[in-house]
């Protein structure tokens, strides 16, 4: 009824079925059961988007739901935590609530109830969730009843536990370790810290699950009591060691399966392990996590060296490492699609101490170009091979066959070449789904072919100028183009007949995709896309106060910056800030982040 294969990416029957089953679970947990306040907000919300994250888990890939999931945290909530706009999961003010129906609550509430069923178990948590249903079915209660019912189920004193409701910010959690050969004991010392936020600049000791794996040279794994190769270890206190014995050689750890809580890592592994883990490594997570630290550490030398005029090389090191990704692709598509996905660059960006968004994307594309230029021909027979003539089908073996189809096509697109460029028009014409149309539109708008670019992007538009979903995702294929003048072709598409300055989904689709997903146009030199962005604000905020708040997010992070853009995004808060009667939305996000 909501989707349909011709006009319905695979990503949008995935999310149709998610939040269908999120509206469902609220019969519970949201409506049965209703927070006292808005403070509680997440009691609901927090806990209804864990509730889904673990059917969309049964219905498709779990290892894949869980990097999809992990990948908002580290990208946009961890952001959030480290912004003007941070906030605890349980907020102690706001000006307007609508400025909190924030990641923070959503998914940051969902990694807590997460938390809490890890250190509970299946079966304890399951109990808690009964008592919690049976005890206040037709009540409007709070977090704290909620933690009480898995307190109650579980006979544990979650009191510290508490404290990720009411404290804000992601903690950080380094590791370091030494094996005695003598007595064969293995020992990990964890020191979490939690950097300020607006609302405390010192932070108590979090109470968090912390799973763990070891393993041997050979790439096997020690097992632990009842057989497991996982083990889960509670920290709460700021420093803690842990003792593992009986360990007859040095292991590897593996930490932070699954990604047990919504922390940052730090352990100072060398190249050489992180490849190694990314070969043996049991847990799906951290697999495809060692890789992408892997790409980190090349994309943050590379970006020293652009940043120095000095030339971009690959190393043989990393060259190898993807060549046996390559070969491996075809016994597992789905997740071969992850690991061989580059970070992205929001992510990229987060971590940087300052944000460079033009080294950021000029390294990010040269690694994906020289990819694709040493494995040209694998990359080819990957695409070809996964090739099907058979009708669309949205399980999930053929999903994942069409992600791993689609990520080559990418690939071999990043190389100027007018054969790659005629699979994609082939694609594109003989399509019966939108995942695959949809997959050859984007390579061909975004590549250097202006001509074929301008042919495919007026194709589709024919095709689908009725249908205004689809029409949300032309709009973002162009404003999301990297190519230079990007702005002034985005300053036309809010002109054209299927823009509808009234439709909040298609200001997203043109003005939000642009500015939060097009870095390198949006942070020109010369400072058109603030003063694009503030324009729009300063306009929208009479009109629609939320989706103007929300589309600050941006500029909200200047200090990240260097400081010269740091002037000019400051310089277009201030000018919104002076432009009259803001709304109440609008006037908390810039006044906090001024």
């Amino acid at each position: 009824m909501l989707a349909h294969p011709r006009t319905t990416t695979d990503a949008g029957f995935q999310r149709v079925e998610s939040v269908v089953a999120h509206e469902y679970f609220h019969n519970w947990s949201g409506n049965r059961v209703t927070c006292r306040d808005w403070f509680q907000l997440s009691l609901k919300e927090g806990f209804t988007v864990f509730r889904d994250q673990c059917f969309s888990a049964d219905m498709h890939s779990a290892v894949v739901q869980r990097v999809e999931e992990v990948g908002i945290l580290r990208t946009a909530q961890f952001a959030e935590d480290a912004g003007p706009m941070a906030h605890p999961v349980r907020p102690a003010s706001f000006i307007e609530i609508s400025n909190f129906y924030t990641l923070t609550v959503y998914e940051k509430g969902a990694a807590v109830v997460r938390m809490l069923h890890t250190l509970l178990g299946p079966d304890l948590f399951r109990q808690g969730c009964d008592i919690y249903f049976e005890r206040h079915d037709g009540q409007a209660v709070t977090t704290d009843d909620f933690v009480k019912a898995m307190e109650d189920a579980s006979g544990r004193d979650l009191t510290q536990f508490k404290r990720w409701y009411s404290q804000a910010g992601t903690p950080r959690l380094t590791v370091t370790d030494r094996y005695d050969a003598l007595n064969k004991r293995y020992e990990l010392t964890v020191n979490q810290y939690c950097p300020p936020t607006p609302e405390a600049q010192e932070k108590l000791p979090f109470h968090l699950p912390f799973s763990l794996g070891l393993l041997r040279a050979n790439g096997s794994s020690f097992t632990f009591e009842g057989g497991e190769t996982t083990k889960t270890l509670e920290l709460t206190e700021a420093q803690q060691t842990f003792s593992f014995e009986g360990i007859d050689e040095k292991p590897l750890p593996s930490l932070l399966r699954d990604f047990s809580a919504p922390v940052k890592l730090s352990y100072p592994y060398t190249d050489e392990q992180l490849a190694f883990l990314l070969s043996h490594d049991d847990d799906g997570f951290n697999r495809w996590d060692a890789g992408q630290q892997l790409a980190l550490r090349l994309i943050n030398q590379l970006i020293d060296a652009y940043q120095q005029g000095r030339a971009l090389e690959l190393p043989q090191a990393f060259v190898n490492t993807w060549k046996l990704l390559l070969e491996q692709a075809p016994e597992d598509p789905a997740m071969s699609a992850l690991l061989m996905t580059l970070p992205s660059e929001a992510y990229i960006s987060e971590l940087a101490t300052e944000i460079d968004p033009i080294a950021i994307h000029k390294v990010r594309q040269f690694i994906k170009s020289e990819l694709a230029q040493r494995f040209r021909a694998e990359w080819l027979e990957l695409y070809q091979r996964h090739d099907s003539h058979l009708p669309y089908s949205a399980v999930p073996a053929e999903m994942a066959r069409r992600s791993l189809r689609n990520l080559c096509l990418g690939y071999l697109m990043s190389i100027d070449d007018a054969a790659h460029l005629a699979l994609a028009e082939q694609q594109f014409e003989t399509a019966d789904n939108m995942t695959d149309q949809f997959a050859a539109l984007i390579n061909i708008a975004h590549s250097p072919f202006n001509e074929s670019s301008e042919q495919v992007l007026g194709n589709f538009l024919t095709q689908w100028q009725h249908e205004s979903l689809v029409m949300n995702q032309w709009l973002m294929v162009q404003a999301t183009d990297p190519k230079p003048g990007t702005l002034s072709k985005v300053e036309q598409l809010l002109q054209h007949p299927v823009y509808d300055s009234r439709n909040p989904n298609k200001i997203r689709s043109v003005i939000g995709a642009f500015c939060n997903q097009n870095a390198i146009n949006f942070h020109a030199e010369d400072g058109s896309g603030y003063r694009f962005l503030a324009d729009h604000i300063i306009q929208l905020d009479a009109q629609n106060p939320q989706i103007a708040a929300r589309l600050l997010t941006p500029l909200t992070r200047w200090k990240r910056f260097s400081q010269k853009r740091q002037a000019m995004m400051q310089a277009q808060l201030q000018r919104i800030m002076d432009s009259g009667n803001l709304s109440g939305d609008v006037y908390e996000v810039v006044s906090k982040s001024l």
